[in-house]
């Protein structure tokens, strides 16, 4: 039974096997792998540091290690580009502990399955209890278990952006003068910038 939304394919998930202790030592998580095939084949890598705040030279560090790590391994049989990202503030949720993480921000969630008849969901996250994550939809609060969702991410809000700008500011990685002048180029509503898009599976 697979316990995340890290990597949802077989190839994924042996890819997530040996990629992540690299990251892991290097004091990053993986927060989701894909390998996308079409006329060429990218695998994408979104990783973060654990408290968020992961910068560009980071990604470099980790695309260094993984790469150097998949040229003796060797998984992938085709000639592929990689692709190492922040996973962006309207970031996607692959682990329980995110839901709890992120209580109180607004999220869509998608599940495998109908449930009650639908199968996306938008609302403000209300953490997990056990194994499900629970959710403040028009109807009132209500839980789907971790293993039935397909995907989730967090919605673009005025508030997430503030927040997650209040977090970079604090981690040194933001001054005054820029914390101020990107709140002001964001307007309300606007979807802001985008990380790499995920192809539908």
């Amino acid at each position: 039974m697979q316990n995340d939304l890290i990597a949802k394919a077989a190839i994924d998930r042996r890819l997530a096997e040996i990629v992540s202790p690299a990251i892991e030592d290097l004091g990053f998580e993986l927060v989701r792998i894909r390998l996308m095939s079409g006329k060429s084949t990218t695998l994408q890598i979104m990783a973060d540091k654990p408290g968020g705040g992961i910068e560009v030279d980071d990604c470099a560090a980790i695309s260094n290690a993984v790469s150097a790590i998949l040229d003796v391994e060797d998984p992938i049989l085709d000639e592929y580009t990689l692709e190492v990202s922040s996973p962006g503030i309207d970031r996607p949720l692959t682990r329980l502990k995110d839901f709890d993480d992120y209580e109180g921000y607004e999220a869509k969630i998608e599940t495998s399955e109908l449930i009650d008849g639908r199968r996306r969901f938008k609302g403000m996250l209300a953490g997990v209890e056990g194994d499900e994550v629970l959710i403040n939809v028009e109807e009132g609060t209500i839980g789907l278990k971790f293993e039935w969702l397909s995907d989730a991410k967090l919605v673009l809000t005025d508030e997430l952006i503030r927040e997650m700008l209040r977090q970079r500011k604090n981690a040194g990685t933001l001054n005054e003068d820029q914390f101020d002048e990107i709140l002001e180029e964001t307007p309300s509503g606007d979807d802001g910038p985008e990380a790499p898009q995920e192809e539908n599976d």
